[in-house]
């Protein structure tokens, strides 16, 4: 394909990539603590899940004509649609893993006279950490649907809009390619999540085994 020889379709899963990751990063960094504190702080849940659970069912793709004239074709506008796609489902998600934490646990923190900040950092937050990872793994899959929608409808480069141009000019060879490549970063990247689970959690493998 003219596009692999001239480098451009190496230079759109560069961009593609970038997009994902950084979009995937800037919503994890406000849903990690916000989730947390959610699934540990009855004050914090009854703020965040009324405003939660009414965007999380609201299509991020039809935030798409608002976030052209917010934001133009830019990454900026990918990272805006990304955070929708993928903030609030993490957020429930991160709060859900810290509620499934053990109470007693947490009550033996606060017996040895640990503060409530220290009981969530050292207790909630590493006992809950085996499924936040789960969380990322999963919430990172749905970002790679929502970033090649994003380029399908504003982009000039990138997986999607490869995918989008081949389309206009019948071209089902390079569209097939686009989704397999796409696939196929989506599964190196989901193997990388599992291989790091295995290396940070060693312990929860051989449970399995056991069981």
């Amino acid at each position: 394909m003219e596009e692999i020889e001239e480098g451009i379709f190496f230079k759109d899963i560069g961009v593609s990539f970038y997009r994902i990751f950084m979009g995937f990063f800037i919503s994890t960094l406000f849903a990690l603590p916000i989730g947390i504190m959610m699934g540990t702080s009855r004050a914090w849940q009854s703020i965040w899940e009324p405003v939660v659970g009414l965007v999380r069912y609201m299509p991020a793709v039809a935030f798409i004509p608002l976030s052209i004239l917010w934001f133009g074709t830019t990454d900026t506008q990918k990272f805006f649609i990304l955070f929708l796609g993928v903030f609030f489902q993490e957020v429930i998600m991160v709060a859900d893993n810290c509620k499934t934490v053990n109470r007693s646990l947490v009550e033996v923190g606060m017996t040895i006279g640990l503060k409530k900040f220290e009981i969530i950092k050292d207790i909630v937050f590493r006992a809950a950490f085996p499924g936040i990872m789960d969380t990322f793994r999963t919430t990172w899959g749905w970002a790679w649907t929502y970033l090649v929608v994003a380029e399908l409808v504003a982009a000039s480069e990138g997986l999607g809009f490869r995918i989008m141009q081949a389309q206009r000019y019948l071209a089902t060879d390079r569209i097939i390619l686009g989704i397999l490549v796409i696939g196929l970063l989506g599964l190196i990247t989901d193997m990388l999540f599992k291989l790091l689970y295995h290396r940070l959690f060693p312990w929860k493998e051989s449970a399995k085994v056991k069981e």
